[in-house]
């Protein structure tokens, strides 16, 4: 056996239909070939219907699953609400959600505008509450048992420099995660989150760390057990939280880093070693973004 395989059994989420936002790319697209795999249905979100589109394809081929693609900017309430309206009427029902939406600025926060700090603080938050409400309150009016998964960070817990408005965001999920753990607990609503610590996708961290700095900023070197995560390692803490052996598992946070933030908290504290004119070059590299 190897970290690398999955680890359920099979057909462990079959009966299942699980929406997952940002579920187009990245860590989003992992963790849903796994759920497939496994036998549950999915609808993937995002604001780009051509992208999801094509991965709906690739991974309806490989698995035999059935996926179903829906455009949605998760920080517009009635986009989210439209998006659910529609997939509960492609499927019939929906029992877990995954918040996986994020968008993120590795910047000295005196650098940043105050439209790319909301702008963060809009997907993360705003985006993972609006689409937490609708698919609540939907649940509790249907008697419907109901399942959260929410992608959060483990500076959440302690801050950060440099990702400040991520690191608000992120502890803002965490709080309605355990919050909502109690809240909703009687109306058979689970509520749990995942802190991954670095795993690299071939967009993000281009676009985080661009140039040469990806290189010099060596995630592996901060992580005690010397790699950085395997995408099956994140894919399979989803699968068990979200399936129905992870029952009695409600309000938790687990962290899945190879110790990274205990050897040290601030996952990019380390960036005051950035001399100035290399942050001018990452600023002009995104453009006028923000």
């Amino acid at each position: 056996m190897s970290y690398t395989e999955g680890m359920l059994r099979d057909e462990a989420l079959k009966g299942k239909t699980i929406l997952i936002t940002g579920g187009g790319t990245g860590l989003g697209r992992s963790m849903g070939l796994y759920f497939l795999k496994l036998g549950a249905k999915l609808v993937i979100t995002s604001r780009k219907l051509d992208v999801l589109e094509a991965t709906a394809k690739e991974m309806e081929k490989e698995t035999g699953g059935k996926v179903l693609p829906l455009s949605c900017d998760v920080r517009d309430i009635d986009q989210v609400e439209k998006m659910w309206a529609d997939a509960l009427a492609h499927y019939g029902k929906i029992d877990v959600v995954l918040n996986n939406a994020a968008g993120n600025f590795i910047s000295p926060t005196e650098r940043l505008s105050t439209n790319a700090f909301n702008t963060v603080l809009d997907i993360v938050l705003k985006g993972t509450s609006n689409v937490t409400l609708t698919a609540g309150k939907s649940w509790i009016q249907a008697k419907q048992p109901g399942t959260f998964l929410n992608i959060v960070t483990t500076y959440a817990w302690t801050g950060s420099g440099y990702v400040v408005p991520s690191a608000a965001a992120k502890a803002g999920v965490l709080a309605i995660t355990r919050s909502l753990a109690v809240e909703w607990a009687k109306y058979k609503i689970r509520s749990n989150a995942i802190a991954p610590g670095p795993f690299p996708t071939e967009g993000a961290w281009s676009r985080l760390l661009p140039g040469d700095l990806v290189k010099k900023f060596d995630p592996a070197k901060k992580v005690p057990v010397g790699r950085v995560g395997d995408h099956q390692e994140l894919a399979n803490i989803a699968a068990y939280l979200v399936s129905d052996f992870s029952a009695y598992v409600n309000g938790e946070v687990i962290t899945i880093d190879g110790g990274e933030w205990l050897m040290g908290a601030g996952e990019f504290n380390n960036l005051d070693m950035i001399p100035q004119e290399l942050w001018d070059m990452m600023e002009a590299s995104r453009g006028k973004k923000g």
